[in-house]
């Protein structure tokens, strides 16, 4: 029995002792666990291409270029393996051949000198660095068994490939690559992947940018290993020798950096992979620098290139200089809330043609105008009175615009743009209103230049792709048909050519925004296939005098447009759609009538959206409810009568609306247009027509307020015309009807008082209130 149990108590202790060295092992594992983890892991930013564009450092100012192993070339994986560890591939992490013999060599001399580490090793050192003792080997050793229990051999591999030191504060093949041949590693040449496989081994001793000499030394021996080996064939490496080891400086990674900076938030990954363009982002930040010498002090620009085939961002300069901090260089200008000016008029007048209020070459009104307090003027200061759509996109005018959207409505418009993916920024608990299209709320330049995206994408916006997997998403704004139009007017195509002559590839078209105060001036372009949105200005908002879109931003934007067509091989053509025909209409109807027809003052051929041709647009209570057509009753001889009158014929004259009368030469004006009266049948209240006078202020005068009133107040008379009266100040109507009135002004600036009589006379009176 005694015997029994002590041969099971042999037993038992046979299978326990593995079971406790496991245990061991494990409770090891779980205590000192792998540090594979950083808590601030070096990063990188790269263009769609895999060129670096800016580096963030780790803790420790290592930066690092993320790579696979299929990222690397074959070459270099056949001169590290086969001159570090041949037996990589088979080995467990620890090859005891060469530990041994390292052991042997370290204890004859008494010091370390041999290591015999393998790739696994060499890892696990990089991992977890450790004194070159033999109590730090061992170290070593258990990290190695460590990886090879929880790692693949080509995790392992490329944990190499990224931690290995190159010199300085790089780290990995891929940094390395980059940073002494300014090339990816997928493109080592033979002599390239040498040099770079044993430049670990000591990589401050044998630096090629610092010792050429030592770092050739080097290759050459792993040159004539991989020959040895038969590897390589003997032709390559004699080749790859005859190569001198001579490199420039280290060239960081140094363009796009407050987008790299903004990439930060947008990815965790170690390597975020962009859209971005490297060789025209150079190009565009070489611009931002040859341009800062033009600039005012303290100023900036900001500049953003889209390729609106697939809404990818090529370019982007956040500001003229970052290092700059007079002119607020670290601040990212593309993605700033400012004042847009005028950038915004496309949009409503491609949302008003698809809402049937105008056409291209509808008649608008550039006459000064009040709304409450709200009183808009031109850039020029003048007003140029009638126009058409086109001409008020092209000369950029605000009166029109302002017309426009309050005929679309301010709050519709500001909703229809943000569904767009344009949110227009109001001060907190102001509603949308006139002044929108006149910059009176902020945008981004980013923003705005992904909705313009919609007059190259057949009138849907699309979202900036930051990314490559980013997806494209795009959502509609107006029609086909709208969008090419609109870019059409721009491009300086509004006249209407036949197919055959139209330009299929469209020219560059462009609008430009300057904010009050000339504090932004901007401009937008869209080309065949890139959109280009640029921005100057002072970051911090304080006014630059004579700084405006065109002066300072269209400059800039036809350089721009210079490089990407120098770059640019294919241009996709932009067809007339089918929704886009040609027309003939007459002002001041808007409308077409047949040849000859009396009401057709002037003939203008224009684009027509789906053939519609709405009648002019007319301001809020300008007319009366017949608008502009006047109905009126003539004789045989074509002089006006009662309607009541024998033989009287109704006939309709259409006229130009009122406050249009002061920019009309005399025979356009309504006195002139109308028939003489009949004598033998006059209408009701005719009787020999007076010339219409008005006094009380002299045409020109300047008037100042007495001391100590808030307004001045002018009696004004009439003489002459017929009984009714119609008073309108600058543009808008005015309630009073009588023949003389009380006119109460109290801000200071220029006025024009217009009065009307019902037999469509009319006087006018300019005079300027000081």
């Amino acid at each position: 029995m005694i015997g029994f149990r002590g041969k099971r108590g042999d037993w038992i202790g046979l299978v326990a002792a593995p079971l406790f060295i496991l245990f061991l092992v494990w409770a090891a594992d779980k205590i000192w666990p792998l540090p594979l983890r950083e808590v601030s892991p070096a990063r990188v930013v790269v263009a769609h291409d895999g060129v670096p564009l800016w580096r963030f450092a780790d803790a420790d100012g290592i930066w690092r270029y993320p790579v696979t192993i299929e990222e690397v070339s074959p070459r270099y994986l056949e001169a590290l393996i086969n001159y570090e560890d041949r037996w990589f591939w088979k080995h467990p992490g620890v090859n005891p051949f060469s530990v041994l013999r390292a052991a042997w060599q370290d204890l004859s001399s008494g010091r370390v000198v041999s290591g015999g580490s393998t790739l696994t090793m060499q890892v696990a050192r990089l991992l977890d660095p450790h004194p070159r003792t033999f109590g730090g080997k061992f170290r070593q050793l258990w990290r190695a068994l460590q990886l090879e229990w929880h790692l693949s051999k080509r995790d392992i591999l490329t944990l190499y490939l990224n931690r290995a030191p190159f010199g300085g504060t790089l780290q990995g093949i891929g940094a390395a690559s980059w940073a002494y041949l300014g090339k990816p590693p997928m493109q080592l040449s033979y002599s390239e992947a040498a040099l770079l496989a044993v430049l670990p081994q000591a990589p401050s001793r044998l630096r090629p940018d610092r010792w050429p000499e030592r770092a050739q030394a080097a290759r050459n021996k792993v040159l004539e290993r991989m020959a040895t080996q038969g590897i390589w064939s003997a032709k390559s490496v004699q080749e790859s020798r005859e190569e001198p080891v001579w490199l420039s400086p280290r060239k960081m990674p140094q363009l796009a950096p407050l987008f790299s900076r903004m990439m930060l938030g947008k990815s965790k990954s170690d390597k975020i992979v962009t859209t971005l363009d490297a060789g025209l982002q150079y190009q565009l930040e070489e611009l931002a620098q040859t341009w800062k010498g033009r600039l005012p002090a303290r100023s900036s620009l900001a500049m953003i290139v889209v390729d609106h085939t697939d809404m990818s961002v090529r370019g982007w300069v956040g500001s003229v200089d970052l290092n700059d901090d007079s002119r607020f260089g670290h601040v990212n200008m593309v993605n700033a809330t400012r004042s847009p000016g005028s950038l915004l008029k496309p949009f409503i007048y491609g949302l008003a043609l698809d809402d049937g209020l105008i056409h291209p070459a509808s008649l608008l009104q550039d006459v000064p105008r009040r709304t409450g307090d709200y009183r808009p003027g031109n850039f020029d200061s003048g007003f140029h009175g009638p126009v058409s759509m086109s001409e008020a996109l092209v000369r950029s005018l605000n009166l029109p615009a302002v017309q426009v959207l309050e005929a679309y409505g301010p709050k519709r418009f500001a909703a229809k743009l943000h569904n767009a993916g344009l949110p227009l920024y109001l001060p907190a608990g102001a509603a949308p209103n006139l002044s929108l299209i006149l910059g009176g709320a902020g945008a981004k330049l980013d923003e705005m230049t992904a909705a313009w995206s919609a007059f190259a994408r057949h009138g849907k916006a699309g979202t900036l792709r930051l990314q490559p997997d980013d997806p494209l998403q795009e959502r509609p704004l107006m029609s086909p048909g709208a969008a090419w139009i609109i870019r059409r007017i721009m491009a300086d195509e509004a006249q209407p050519l036949p197919d055959n002559s139209l330009p299929r590839i469209a020219p560059l078209a462009w609008k430009t925004g300057t904010s009050y105060g000339y504090r932004d001036a901007w401009a937008i372009g869209i080309n065949a296939r890139y959109i280009i949105g640029v921005w100057t200005g002072r970051p911090d908002g304080t006014p630059v005098v004579g700084q405006f879109g065109f002066a300072s931003a269209v400059p800039l934007l036809n350089q721009v447009n210079n490089i990407l067509q120098a770059r640019t091989t294919v241009q996709p053509e932009d067809p007339r759609p089918p929704s886009v025909s040609q027309g003939v209409i007459c002002w001041p109807g808007g409308q077409s009538l047949p040849a000859g027809e009396p009401n057709c003052r002037r003939r203008l051929a224009t684009w027509l959206l789906d053939g519609s041709q709405p009648p002019t647009l007319l301001l809020p209570e300008q007319e009366g409810i017949n608008g502009i057509r006047f109905p009126v009753w003539l004789d045989d001889s074509g002089k006006r009568v009662a309607a009541d009158c024998p033989q009287a014929r109704e006939q309709t004259l259409i006229v130009w609306p009122l406050p249009l009368e002061p920019w009309l030469p005399a025979s356009e004006r309504r006195a002139s247009r109308l028939p003489p009266v009949s004598t033998t049948c006059p209408p009701l209240g005719q009787g020999a027509l007076l010339p219409l006078q008005l006094t009380g202020v002299l045409d020109g005068a300047i008037l100042r307020r007495l001391p100590g009133t808030p307004e001045a107040s002018l009696p004004i008379q009439t003489r002459g015309g017929t009984e009714e009266r119609w008073w309108f100040l600058n543009g808008e109507r005015l309630q009073e009807r009588g023949r003389n009135i009380t006119l109460r002004v109290a801000e200071k600036g220029e006025y024009q008082l217009l009065v009307m009589d019902d037999a469509g006379q009319v006087a006018t009176v300019r005079f300027t209130l000081q």
